[in-house]
This record gives C-alpha cells, sequence and structure tokens, in this order.
C-alpha cells in the first residue's frame, strides 16, 4: 500500500481487478491519474489524507475500462454530430422513423447520412429498405445510407448532390447499378473495393471546425457511456496526417481528452505509400505524445495491393503480383525505424503471403521486439498462426463476424465459419490476441456486442456461429478487452488491470457481467467511467459524480441531439423503446402477465431460451403467445 496521501478513494465496491495476484478487492486509491492502492477498505480508506476525496460505490460491481484494439474515432468523431446512427435499432419500421424525422429537420444543402454500425439482420424485417422506401421519405434533401463495406443506398437528391449519371463510369472493383435506360438507380456496390462508397460519401458537406471538435467530444462521451476508455485508432481511408488530426490535438491540447487515443497513420494513395512512411517515420517520432494521445505505429493500411476487403457477399480478391515487392519496401522502411504496424488482413491467403515478406525483412533486420500485428484475420490458418508467434507478432481480432456472419455462411458454409477467427487456437499457440469492433463503419462501436459475440458466438441477427468449444469464457473476454490490448498500443504493465501503478481507468457496469444472462450482456452500459481518476461519466446514483460536462451538440439539427447514440437510447419511450432491452424483457412487460399466464405458470425468460421457437413473435409459441407449457 502506498502511503502517499490519495487524491481519491473509491470504496465499498466489488472489484474485478485482473492482478491474478490480488483478482478481487473492494477499494481502491488513486493519485496522479494513476492506482496508488487496491485493496480492502481497512487497507485503502486508511490513506486518506484531509485533501482526500472519498466515494462510496455501493457495492457495486467494478470493472478495468474498456480498451478498443481497432477503431476509427479520429474519423468518427469529425462527424459523429451528422450520423444518424441506426447501430442497435432492432426494427427497420424504427430506423425508417428516426429517418423521416431527421429528413424533416435537416437544412439544405446537408444530407443525412446513416453510415455503417448496423446490418440488415438485426431488424426484425431481416431487410434493408428500398430505394423507393428512402425516396418517398426524402425527395428533395439528400440520403446516403451505407451498409457495412457492401453498399450504399443514395436517394435521387443524392444522386443529384454527387453528380452520378447515365455517363458515369464505375472505378475498378465497384458499380453504379443502373435501370433499363441506364441511369443510376441510387444503389452502388462494392465488388469488392469499398473505395467507391467511401469516395461518394466524402462529397457530402462538413462541419466547420467548431462543429468538429464538439462532435468529437460528444462521440467520446458516448464512448464513456459504454464503458470505453481507450482506443487505437487504425486511421483510414481520407484522413490525411497531419491536417485531420487538428481537432483531436486541438482535445488533448486542451485537456479535454475524455478517451486515451493511441494512433496509426494510414497511408492514402496508391504507389505513394513508400513515400507516406519516408516522410512520416522522418518526421514523427514513434511513440510521441503522452498518455491521452500518442502515436503507435503505421498502418492498418500499409500497401493498397495488400488491401483484402472484407465484403463476404462477394468471392475473396486475390492480392496483385506486385504486393510482396511493394509491401517489403514499406516494412523495410518501419522496421529500420523500429516502427511497430498493423496490416489490414481478412483472408490466410492474404496473411501467408504477407509473412513471406515479413520473415524476409527479419532475416536482415530483426523485428524481435517490434510489436507488429495483422488486424481482422477471419480465415486465418494454424501454419500462419505458428508464424506469427514465432515472429513475436500480434493478432487484433474484432466483431466484424457479428455483423457479416450470415453472409460468410451463405458463401463458404457453416463448418467454414466454425472459427472466425480462431481465437480459442490463437490464445493456445501463445499468440498475443485482443479484441476491438473496427467502427464505426463496418461494425458498431458497442464493446459490450464484441464481449456478447465471443462469449454466446451468435451474430446480432441471432444466428449461433460458433460451437462450444470455440467460445471464450467471460473473464477470457474481458481481458481481451483490457490487458491484453496493452501489448498492441505498447504499454504492457502499465494499464488493462485494476493494480497499483497502472492507469486509473476503471467503469462501473449497468449490471454484474459476470452473472447478467448470457443473452443481456450486449445491452449493459456504464453507470460510472472514470478516466485517470477523473469521472468523465456518471448516470443514475452516480450521475451526481458526473465531471464531464458538455454543450448540446452541434449544429441544432444533430441527430444526436435527438437520438444521442447506440440503439437511440436518447429516445427510450420514442424510436429506442424496442432496442434497449433484450427481446425476452421488452415481451415480459408487453404481455401484462408479470410471472403468469392464469393457467401454466408463464415463464418468460424459462421459455424464451428452450428449443421451441419462442423468438417467433407471430407465432404460437412466441414469447407472447402460451410458450411456456413446452418449456
Amino acid at each position: 500500500m502506498s502511503q502517499s496521501q490519495p487524491d481519491i478513494i473509491f470504496h465499498n465496491a466489488r472489484i474485478t481487478t485482473l492482478d491474478r495476484s490480488r483478482p478481487v478487492a473492494t477499494a481502491l486509491a488513486i493519485q496522479a491519474g494513476r492506482f496508488t492502492a487496491v485493496g480492502s477498505d481497512e487497507e485503502v480508506l486508511t490513506l486518506a489524507g484531509a485533501g482526500t476525496r472519498v466515494v462510496n460505490l455501493k457495492r457495486r460491481h467494478v470493472l478495468p475500462g474498456l480498451f478498443d484494439n481497432h477503431t476509427h474515432v479520429v474519423r468518427g468523431g469529425l462527424n459523429y454530430n451528422m450520423e444518424l446512427r441506426w447501430d442497435g435499432v432492432r426494427s427497420l419500421a424504427d430506423a425508417m422513423e428516426m429517418l423521416r424525422r431527421q429528413v424533416a429537420v435537416t437544412p439544405a444543402p446537408q444530407w443525412v447520412r446513416v453510415v455503417g454500425g448496423f446490418t440488415e439482420h438485426q431488424f426484425v424485417e431481416k431487410r434493408l429498405p428500398t430505394l423507393e422506401e428512402i425516396n418517398a421519405i426524402a425527395p428533395d434533401t439528400p440520403v446516403f445510407l451505407l451498409h457495412l463495406y457492401d453498399r450504399a443506398l443514395l436517394n435521387g437528391a443524392a444522386l443529384r448532390a454527387v453528380g452520378y449519371t447515365k455517363d458515369t463510369a464505375a472505378p475498378p472493383g465497384g458499380e453504379i447499378m443502373r435501370d433499363a435506360s441506364g441511369n443510376p438507380t441510387g444503389l452502388l456496390l462494392a465488388k469488392p473495393n469499398a473505395s467507391i462508397l467511401y469516395a461518394t460519401l466524402a462529397k457530402g458537406p462538413k462541419l466547420p471546425l467548431e462543429y468538429q471538435v464538439n462532435s468529437t467530444r460528444h462521440f467520446m462521451r458516448e464512448l464513456n457511456r459504454l464503458g470505453v476508455t481507450g482506443v487505437i485508432d487504425a486511421g483510414g481511408g481520407f484522413q490525411n496526417y497531419p491536417q485531420d488530426y487538428q481537432v483531436i490535438q486541438q482535445l488533448a491540447d486542451a485537456g479535454q481528452m475524455t478517451v486515451r487515443l493511441a494512433y496509426n497513420l494510414f497511408t492514402q494513395k496508391p504507389k505513394e505509400e513508400k513515400q507516406d512512411f519516408l516522410n512520416w517515420t522522418s518526421s514523427v517520432k514513434y511513440k510521441q505524445g503522452n498518455d491521452y494521445f500518442r502515436h503507435n505505429g503505421a498502418g492498418e493500411m500499409l500497401v493498397f495491393s495488400a488491401a483484402d476487403f472484407e465484403d463476404f457477399r462477394q468471392p475473396r480478391p486475390e492480392m496483385p503480383p506486385e504486393m510482396e515487392g511493394e509491401l517489403e519496401e514499406v516494412v523495410r522502411i518501419l522496421a529500420q525505424n523500429r516502427w511497430p504496424w498493423r496490416l489490414h488482413a481478412t483472408y490466410d491467403e492474404t496473411i501467408s503471403r504477407a509473412l513471406d515478406v515479413f520473415e524476409k525483412v527479419h532475416r536482415d533486420t530483426p523485428l524481435t521486439g517490434l510489436n507488429w500485428f495483422f488486424d481482422h484475420a477471419e480465415t486465418i490458418s494454424d501454419q500462419s498462426i505458428d508464424r506469427i508467434a514465432a515472429l513475436g507478432g500480434g493478432i487484433a481480432v474484432q466483431h466484424r463476424m457479428a455483423y457479416q456472419g450470415e453472409y460468410f455462411v451463405e458463401r463458404y458454409g457453416v463448418r467454414a465459419a466454425e472459427a472466425t477467427p480462431p481465437i480459442k487456437r490463437m490464445l493456445e499457440r501463445g499468440v498475443k490476441v485482443s479484441a476491438g469492433t473496427d467502427a464505426t463503419r463496418v461494425a458498431s462501436y458497442n464493446p459490450w456486442v464484441s464481449l456478447s459475440w465471443m462469449v454466446t458466438g451468435k451474430t446480432v441477427g441471432g444466428m449461433s456461429l460458433y460451437p462450444q468449444r470455440n467460445l471464450l469464457d467471460r473473464e477470457t473476454a474481458l481481458r481481451m478487452w483490457t490487458e491484453n490490448v496493452a501489448w498492441f498500443s505498447n504499454e504492457e504493465g502499465s494499464r488493462g488491470r485494476i493494480e497499483a501503478g497502472q492507469l486509473a481507468d476503471f467503469i462501473v457496469p449497468s449490471q454484474d457481467y459476470f452473472s447478467v444472462p448470457e443473452d443481456e450482456i450486449a445491452f449493459l452500459t456504464s453507470d460510472l467511467t472514470v478516466v485517470g481518476g477523473r469521472v468523465v461519466y456518471g448516470a443514475g446514483e452516480f450521475g451526481p459524480l458526473d465531471d464531464n460536462p458538455l454543450p448540446p451538440a452541434m449544429p441544432d439539427w444533430s441527430p444526436a441531439r435527438t437520438f444521442k447514440g447506440y440503439a437511440a437510447w436518447g429516445e427510450p419511450d420514442g424510436v429506442g423503446r424496442n432496442s434497449l432491452q433484450p427481446a425476452h424483457h421488452r415481451n415480459i412487460s408487453a404481455c401484462g402477465c408479470g410471472t403468469s399466464c392464469g393457467l401454466h405458470g408463464h415463464g418468460h425468460a424459462k421459455a424464451w431460451a428452450s428449443s421451441v421457437p419462442a423468438s417467433d413473435l407471430q407465432g404460437f409459441f412466441g414469447a407472447l403467445g402460451c410458450s411456456c407449457w413446452m418449456a
């Protein structure tokens, strides 16, 4: 126990520390942004001095703060206030009501944008809206709807705004769908190159700098609400350094970062990648910055010839023959400058070819001690896992299959999907492995969806992808989101656990993560989020502790003012009502019978978990019907 006077003590809690030498505790002390003591109330409270603030956590459960290994907060923050988020919305009818209302308040020449984070399978209707439905709602306001990285839907007004006509040629790897007369219909397809999707999105209006600052702060607060205290930003297309980092740098300089951010630099132009990294390695020092905003190396795009897009609706793309030569040039620059890197790689065919390059460079310039890694790796082979382990690399997995599992199974079959990615085997073979989201476009930023996916093996649409042998227990999944991520930002021993000396980041989940039913994990939030000892988010009984007041979302027509974020939580009695609780809880309250149907003693939760089709809401056995007698 530290003998110095803490700035703040939190006590009367049930703390999961992830410190194997002391896995549980009831109190913790913080000084200068780090834990100085973790133990019993009796041990820690004796350290309090006259200036120590003491907070009673009222026997609530405490976890280390969640740390996303791959997301796009820099880019996402610039646009968050402009985006209508369908993340977590369970009904297309509700989503379209959100769209209708947003169209009504969005002034010209602004667009209404639904930019990823959802899948059609999350909707009870199991479909996307039609172009006719979108045009009926928005005849004059441009609407851009991005579904994963496989397609975008543009209404007539958006087609006019971007200038797509009969004479517009489709780019390589993309398709502009046309009617019988050759006119664009509004459907854009990645086949499989997603460049057409985000190049089209980039044509839309941007927020002014002041609004971008406000937008980024609101996005970070939304992450804090979900228990995220840190991220590794993987760069992104149309995200140039240092120009597009001006906002996040301004927030860091002003001490307004509520999410710790380590950033990787992502090359922007095909055939100019080598020059990008020559410039950056001569002007940017690896790890420059501080604990809140810091450089983390290169990637996830190193060279465009190595980009295997993850559109499982399309066949696997074959990487061009020049891939190895171009990749080698960049990796040699990085290795010589001792810069770690990350490389987007969906398929084992890409990973094995990249490993040929890494092994070749390693023979001349040892990669030992460089925390380099692959991202995604859904179809990685055992042989490639072993090669990564031998080179000292890592694998950062994300929950993309929770959003695209149905498409993968449709193309490759159920057996092929059983270990996509094979997390259990990676861990067993000693590779460094951690978890994240790849938000905000290809999946949602909600960390609990990722944790649920690893524990249950289910997609957000309810499909069971993985057999029991490939699922993670809850503690292992939690470590994937906490201490394991620290290696990927080269901060092992400094963060990820509630332990003296580590950064003081922790959360109080809305329910106990370790005891809540499996199908409720994805619905958790945080009632208290602490970063560096500061309460950056508080809700409910902890609301008065909140030290992060924000001005309203800007502009005044921002969807973030009305719907707030994930599952439209800003309207719990409006469009969010069908999305903020697990379906069986919603149906218990909707049934009106409570725990008894008057004849059989209605057991909704038991029926929902049984083998009968209780999730068929229209059927006799559905959760609204008398399914109890079959349970």
